[in-house]
């Protein structure tokens, strides 16, 4: 006789734990995640909510035309500089850039007079290693007016009008523009940059 309550007694505790469980037959929902947890955890309930996403999608496209505007107009900045100092000027600005993270093969640097003391430099090893230097793009590269033509477009173009017959500046300054995805400074007469590019600086 006292067997069958210890069998009752077995069966209520196997059944206590199950009875909670079973009280709240919710309780095994949750175990799976897509109930109860969707709403806490939106990871697995994030493609019934995302959906609501697609309207700042469409907002997205809205936003897209005008960032080519911007890439294909880069910034414009005028450091005002005698002729005798555009070059030093045009170096304070590349040093600059590198100190504010701006990798070295962002950066082109054009001269509209006498070369720059690194780009006389490395012409003496010959022109093809010059110009391999430039297609590494992997550090500053030092140009004069007459190669402006051959040098490949960069984030960052700095123009030192540090000389030159008049009319170069007028030829360089627009394929200076052309060149600069990102940002363009001139070093020299304010007034000079304005008459050629047509905008105030």
């Amino acid at each position: 006789m006292p067997l069958p309550p210890e069998e009752s007694q077995i069966h209520e505790s196997a059944q206590g734990p199950r009875a909670t469980p079973a009280a709240g037959r919710t309780a095994p929902t949750p175990r799976p995640v897509p109930g109860p947890r969707s709403t806490a955890s939106p990871r697995p309930g994030s493609p019934g909510p995302a959906r609501p996403a697609p309207p700042a999608r469409t907002n997205a496209p809205a936003a897209t035309p005008s960032a080519p505007q911007n890439r294909s107009q880069p910034q414009i900045q005028s450091i005002p500089a005698p002729a005798d100092g555009a070059l030093d000027a045009a170096e304070e600005a590349v040093d600059l850039l590198l100190d504010s993270g701006r990798a070295p093969g962002d950066v082109l640097v054009l001269t509209t007079g006498e070369r720059h003391p690194w780009a006389t430099h490395e012409l003496t090893f010959g022109e093809a290693a010059y110009w391999a230097q430039h297609d590494a793009g992997d550090d500053v590269f030092h140009a004069d007016a007459g190669a402006v033509d051959r040098a490949a477009t960069r984030p960052v173009v700095v123009v030192a009008l540090n000389g030159g017959a008049d009319d170069t500046a007028a030829r360089v300054l627009p394929e200076a523009l052309k060149k600069a995805t990102a940002l363009l400074i001139v070093c020299g007469d304010p007034q000079r940059i304005n008459a050629v590019l047509g905008v105030t600086v």
